[in-house]
């Protein structure tokens, strides 16, 4: 059985991963702002703690945490921000708000687990559609979108620096899934994937994907936006 960490695991996809993890009976860290969700779950291999990426102070508790894992098997970079408003009408706050979860807060928790992964493990991150260069693209998701496109090519980067070690590295472009962060950026749209199905998808890759990719973008998407 793996160990596993997932990031952003109070709703959507996050809190399905969890579920399906430990339903296989993988050992299971759960971060989000938000820990109460999975906690209520009361599932026995799955451990939630309340896990700000933008906060410093709580990266010293993740290493508490991890010091109690010998070897994490798949980190799972699912956690982010959206902000859905037009350029001109963004602040600079705004804008570096969605950084320090999307980008900024993914290179952190990356470089805190990455000392406890071997050669076989996998770091997975999940990108989207609007970060893809030639996709669709949407008014109101400049900070959003562009967050999303930098951890595409930080995947890349991390995956050449770490060839000769590993773990591995790939990212995800997922398209719309029926989450609350979809219903909070297209009001109204009605999403042809759930997240538990989307989330079924990404368990399987993150336990075997690395055996054949690395450094690679993954478009997973049947629809727009």
């Amino acid at each position: 059985m793996a160990n596993i960490i997932i990031t952003g695991t109070s709703r959507g996809i996050g809190y399905e991963l969890v579920q399906l993890f430990a339903q296989q009976g993988h050992q299971v860290l759960a971060l989000s702002r938000n820990a109460k969700p999975v906690a209520d779950l009361e599932l026995q291999n799955v451990h939630s703690i309340a896990f700000d990426l933008a906060n410093p102070e709580d990266y010293a508790n993740l290493d508490e945490v991890l010091q109690k894992w010998d070897e994490v098997d798949v980190l799972i970079n699912n956690a982010g921000r959206l902000l859905n408003k037009p350029f001109l009408e963004t602040s600079t706050e705004e804008f570096e708000s969605v950084y320090q979860v999307n980008v900024f807060g993914v290179a952190e928790i990356t470089k805190t687990v990455l000392p406890k992964m071997g050669k076989n493990g996998h770091v997975v991150t999940i990108s989207s559609m609007g970060g893809v260069q030639g996709s669709l693209k949407f008014p109101g998701l400049s900070a959003y979108s562009s967050s999303k496109g930098a951890v595409i090519t930080l995947t890349e980067l991390w995956a050449e620096e770490f060839k000769e070690t590993g773990p591995s590295f790939n990212v995800l472009a997922i398209g719309a899934v029926q989450t609350e962060m979809l219903a909070e950026a297209f009001p109204g749209y009605q999403a042809p994937v759930t997240a538990r199905e989307m989330a079924s998808y990404i368990k399987d890759f993150a336990l075997t994907g690395h055996q054949l990719y690395n450094g690679k973008l993954l478009q997973v998407s049947n629809s727009t936006p």
